[in-house]
């Protein structure tokens, strides 16, 4: 299962909004005959390439003593492509594990169910929560509608995201910004504030690593941002999507969408962008070609960080932490509202991790599911 959740990973980027997944075909002696991954939204699915694997060297009849580790229970209804349930019994694979349950409504449960009624032995939860954590996203999104909300934020030893006159460049080092941008080639999504378009000018895009390049998404409520900036004037302007009021009439908005990009309108709640629509619309259909989007990072400033946090709309917060201080400086928080440390702002799992000189933390604000069975 260890080795599913390796290949599957593969397809990060590249797949959503489907899941990850990964398969391994395992002889009776324990020994692999094939393996296979997802490897592109649309494409084959990994129960599909790994039994493909082991026909083409051993001969199909080897899967009739075979065993088929899946880290996601496989489908049973025809999507882009078709039941992996009926190649199962199809080829007559006597068992499968399975890490995890599929919570897709279309899914359920009902593939293990199926290979269950025609003599399938199946084992699930294996490795359950690593399946879960690989596929957070994918599950969050099924179960919210919301894309899944990764907060990440660079910082000093005592908490400044920039100094007093708002320069920031830069808090973290090259191994942290480099792994950014693989962040940034895996997920759906990059969302910024106003503030942080205006003072830094992020292109947002994907550099010093292979990847896609993500939807960009920029916060201007009020549409007074320049339009000069390089989201609105390079050469990923199709990518760009920017968020206005109902009223905003920004100088971008013509050339953006002649571009290809779009301008969004949300509504207001208080005199702020209502967060809460926003993600509904960007899980519906706010993603690369109106695809849902699944995967959305957060690289904020302090006042949509704080919001976010205060909505209990972050799902991980990616924080490095950089062996420097400023002192007077811009925090990477405002007020949250909190009176006493025993309300404090927690998470359910937490892991710390040396990336070049800082330190990242990585906190994920809902657990990791115990063993289910179906």
């Amino acid at each position: 299962m260890q080795r599913c959740l390796e290949l599957a990973a593969r397809g990060a980027g590249a797949v959503s909004p489907n899941p990850m997944v990964g398969a391994v075909v395992v002889g009776p002696g324990g020994e692999v005959l094939g393996e296979g991954w997802h490897e592109r939204y649309g494409g084959p699915h990994a129960e599909r390439q790994a039994v493909a694997e082991v026909e083409r060297r051993y001969g199909a009849s080897v899967l009739r003593e075979a065993t088929l580790y899946v880290n996601l229970e496989p489908c049973n209804h025809h999507g882009k492509q078709p039941p992996c349930t009926d190649l199962i019994l199809e080829k007559a694979i006597p068992r499968v594990v399975v890490g995890m349950v599929d919570p897709f409504p279309a899914v359920a449960g009902g593939g293990i169910a199926r290979l269950r009624e025609h003599g399938v032995a199946v084992t699930v939860g294996v490795l359950e929560a690593a399946c879960w954590r690989l596929n957070e996203a994918f599950v969050h999104h099924v179960t919210t509608g919301r894309p899944l909300v990764t907060l990440k934020i660079a910082q000093t030893l005592d908490g400044r995201i920039a100094t007093a006159t708002g320069d920031s460049r830069w808090v973290s080092g090259p191994e942290a910004r480099a792994l950014v941008h693989r962040w940034r080639a895996r997920l759906d999504g990059v969302l910024v504030g106003s503030g942080t378009a205006r003072m830094d000018d992020p292109a947002l895009t994907v550099r010093h690593v292979g990847g896609r390049q993500p939807v960009r998404l920029v916060l201007d409520r009020t549409g007074t941002l320049p339009p000069g900036l390089q989201v609105f004037t390079d050469a990923w302007v199709r990518h760009t999507t920017a968020v206005v009021a109902p009223g905003a009439a920004p100088a971008y908005a013509e050339a953006l969408q002649a571009a290809g990009g779009r301008l969004l309108t949300v509504p207001e709640v208080g005199g702020h962008l209502d967060l809460p629509a926003l993600l509904a619309y960007l899980g519906r259909e706010g993603g690369r070609d109106g695809l849902p989007l699944q995967s959305l990072l957060v690289e904020a400033g302090p006042g949509l960080a704080t919001a976010l946090m205060r909505q209990d709309l972050v799902d991980r917060l990616y924080l490095f932490i950089a062996p420097k201080l400023v002192g007077d400086g811009r925090p990477a928080f405002g007020a949250l509202g909190i009176e006493r440390m025993r309300e404090a702002l927690g998470f359910a799992e937490s892991a710390w991790e040396p990336v070049g000189e800082d330190l990242l933390f990585r906190g994920y604000r809902r657990a990791a599911p115990g063993r289910r069975t179906a």
